[in-house]
């Protein structure tokens, strides 16, 4: 398993940028991964939690990190449904495009164009757009809702 920064990978380079300051959208660090607002917000407060570890798998991480890992990641479920009051909570563990263990949690509306069907079925040029990314003042609101219930 490795553990270090792989240069080619989209998530330790996210990482590595928090370490460095330079990710506006880092929230907070715990001790297994890294809470981050979503780059895009077409399913407002969409959150992602990325593992310290780089591997692919869940079954790869060592049994005692696996399960802190597991645990805080439903910590930052609650405090994403707190912060944003959804109808429904996604959580996604994919690395299909991204082999580095990450957490997308989506919070799901009745306002959503399809809220019953995966966030997925809403084309990426919709749900990734200027319109959707937020500017430095609704990333600020965003991060500070959701750190109020990540500190409780």
């Amino acid at each position: 398993m490795k553990k270090n920064r792989t240069e080619d990978c989209l998530i330790c380079n996210r990482i590595q940028m928090i370490k460095t300051g330079k990710n506006l959208y880092f929230v907070k660090e715990l001790e297994t991964g890294y809470v981050v607002i979503g780059d895009y917000q077409f399913y407002k407060g969409y959150t992602l939690f990325l593992c310290k570890t780089h591997t692919d798998e869940l079954h790869k991480l060592k049994p005692n990190f696996r399960k802190k890992f597991l645990e805080e990641m439903a910590l930052v479920a609650e405090a994403v449904y707190r912060a944003f009051n959804p109808r429904k909570l996604n959580y996604e563990l994919l690395g299909n495009t991204d082999s580095h263990l990450h957490w997308h949690l989506f919070p799901r509306y009745n306002s959503d164009p399809d809220p019953k069907r995966a966030v997925w079925v809403v084309d990426r040029s919709i749900r990734c757009t200027d319109e959707t990314r937020p500017g430095k003042k609704d990333l600020s609101k965003l991060k500070s809702k959701l750190l109020k219930f990540l500190n409780k």
